[in-house]
């Protein structure tokens, strides 16, 4: 790296990219002084840390993004290290197998459990990892407030029109009859707004509202619906004593703490609102080796970035360096006061320990997960570890194939094996776009090249092997492909079809196996799975070409027609074979059409 570079750097706060020699984005971080963060980066010998002397041996290049202030700068680095998820930064693992309640944009809302977020103005609440504790709440919801649960494309014309007629749920005093105009959209509001505090765990002030509301109906004579408030109250009652009462001071607060080893880590987040713990999340971190401050510090910015409610108050289990600034960030989100606090003695320390206690066992239930896992890969699996003397065991094979007959239609295929099985739902065809002929090494660094840019432009995992069908030739082609991309020890061979020789980088002689051999015969599994999926791909390739030429050419035969004729005849020879009369005969066929299509034909 030029010194010079970094001198043009100014004394700014910001945030900034340490990237290698292909761009990819290696850590993201921040600084109060960008110029001097960096040269503590650069500076040799600046800290014993193995993990930023690996790091940095990869480091070719910076950027940076000068902002007004610090926290500015601690907003855009916990954006960015979601938004690219680099390597040697903490990350928070994917939370989308977790649940959420959402709260639909709609005329009449519904609310619901789901796990997959639509961007249409919709409210998400969670996640809850807890799946039990989430349904508990929803059913209590469910029982207590009467919103409707039916998928209906309810609209003002629809309700004009009658297009739709109640349900059960209507008639058992579960839902109001939106489908129908039987309640108005600021009432039924009124009632998505009391399960959002509902769910949040505002039950004082949800309480407060409906006993105002039914005293108001009370006063009206509407005798009715004020006992069916009155109904609520107390299911909001009974459900409220069922939760674990935590303080009783009533503040909202949040306990965050994590526990972690050097490749894995835990973090729990207790909510408590008005003095009761209305939920428990936990959330698995990638550490790599990171200390404790970190890993806290990163995922407290994280977890907050998305979170739907900032309490007043945040317990930690450690201090932060950057306490002033997120207490600041965090402020402001809210537009009140947000403290952070380490506990040190008495009934918050207790809540801080039985937090910690529940992380070290979250953590230890990870790695004994890790350890079944591994118990659990395959004998071939093992043995081709130690036949091919790999670091750890192959659990996840990508092996490619091109298939190409008389130099028209190449085509390559990408299958995926993991733990010796295939795994069809990440299997991937290419159609050859810059080469022309038949050239199977072109074709295969093409479409091995295309491969590796989609692993790191989506920050993928590298399989633990690429096999490449075929021999040295077809191995060189992806071994320039890599080298080309700066990619160092990655596991790659070549299986050579003729007499099962295996090519391995830095080998100058073939590699043979026993024929008897379990590590050969998943090979050999792995390889023609990629041949046949290629030889598939290449034939309906072909006969889509064939099909084009011989029917879609002809005027007047559209989609249709093509179709209606390859299901009487089968194919284009029975089309070929059939007379006038039988072609006629075909659904949607005129005896014009047919004549042009067997004189054409």
């Amino acid at each position: 790296m030029d010194p010079v570079n970094i001198k043009n750097v100014p004394q700014k706060p910001g945030v900034y990219f340490l990237k290698n020699q292909t761009g990819k984005i290696l850590y993201v971080g921040k600084a109060i002084k960008l110029r001097s963060r960096l040269q503590s980066h650069f500076r040799p010998g600046s800290t014993d840390d193995p993990k930023h002397a690996i790091m940095m041996k990869q480091v070719v290049d910076f950027e940076i993004i000068v902002t007004d202030s610090e926290v500015e700068a601690l907003i855009l680095e916990a954006n960015l290290v979601k938004e690219h998820r680099p390597k040697y930064n903490v990350d928070l693992k994917d939370d989308k197998s977790y649940p959420y309640i959402r709260v639909t944009h709609e005329l009449y809302p519904r609310i619901f459990i789901t796990r997959n977020i639509v961007q249409d103005q919709s409210q998400y609440f969670g996640p809850y990892t807890d799946v039990g504790s989430l349904r508990q709440l929803m059913n209590a919801v469910r029982k207590i407030f009467p919103l409707r649960t039916c998928q209906l494309q309810i609209t003002k014309t629809s309700i004009q029109n009658k297009k739709h007629k109640v349900c059960l749920n209507y008639h058992i005093g579960r839902c109001l009859g939106p489908c129908q105009g039987l309640i108005a959209e600021d009432p039924y509001q009124w009632y998505v707004e009391q399960v959002i505090a509902f769910i949040c765990g505002k039950s004082t002030e949800l309480l407060k509202e409906l006993k105002s509301r039914m005293e108001s109906l009370a006063q009206e004579k509407q005798f009715e619906e004020a006992a069916v408030i009155r109904d609520q109250i107390r299911s909001v009652s009974i459900f409220q004593s069922k939760q674990k009462v935590m303080d009783t001071d009533g503040v909202d607060r949040d306990l965050i703490t994590v526990a972690h080893d050097e490749k894995d880590g835990c973090a729990v987040v207790f909510h408590i609102r008005e003095g009761k713990m209305i939920n428990r999340q936990h959330f698995y971190l990638k550490t790599a080796g990171v200390d404790t401050q970190e890993i806290l510090s990163t995922f407290v910015k994280q977890y907050y970035l998305k979170a739907q409610t900032i309490p007043k108050e945040v317990y930690l289990c450690y201090d932060l360096i950057e306490k002033k600034q997120i207490e600041t960030w965090l402020s402001q989100t809210k537009n009140a006061k947000v403290t952070i606090l380490v506990p040190q003695k008495g009934k918050k320390a207790r809540l801080m320990a039985m937090c910690d206690q529940n992380a070290e066992l979250l953590l230890k239930e990870l790695q004994l997960q890790r350890i079944q896992s591994e118990d659990k890969i395959a004998g071939p699996v093992r043995s081709l570890q130690k036949d091919l003397h790999l670091t750890k065991p192959p659990v996840r094979i990508e092996a490619f194939d091109i298939s190409t007959i008389q130099g028209s239609d190449s085509v390559g295929s990408l299958v995926v094996f993991e733990n010796g099985k295939p795994k069809k739902s990440e299997y991937r065809k290419y159609k050859i776009k810059t080469v022309k002929g038949p050239d199977d090494f072109a074709s295969m660094a093409e479409v091995f090249e295309r491969r590796i840019v989609r692993l790191l432009n989506e920050d993928q995992v590298f399989p633990d092997i690429f096999l490449i069908d075929g021999g040295k030739g077809q191995l060189s082609a992806a071994l320039s492909v890599l080298k080309k991309m700066g990619i160092q020890d990655q596991p790659i061979i070549g299986l050579a079809k003729r007499l099962e020789e295996i090519f391995i980088p830095g080998i100058k002689a073939a590699q043979t196996l026993p024929k008897s051999s379990p590590s050969l015969h998943l090979l050999q599994r792995v390889r023609d799975e990629a041949h046949r999926f290629a030889i598939m791909y290449h034939r309906s390739m072909r006969q889509k070409r064939t099909l084009h030429s011989g029917l879609d050419d002809i005027p007047g035969v559209g989609e249709k027609r093509r179709k209606a004729l390859l299901k009487t005849f089968g194919s284009l020879d029975g089309i070929r074979s059939a007379s006038i009369e039988e072609i006629a005969q075909v659904p949607g066929m005129t005896q014009k059409m047919a004549e042009r299509i067997v004189n054409t034909l």
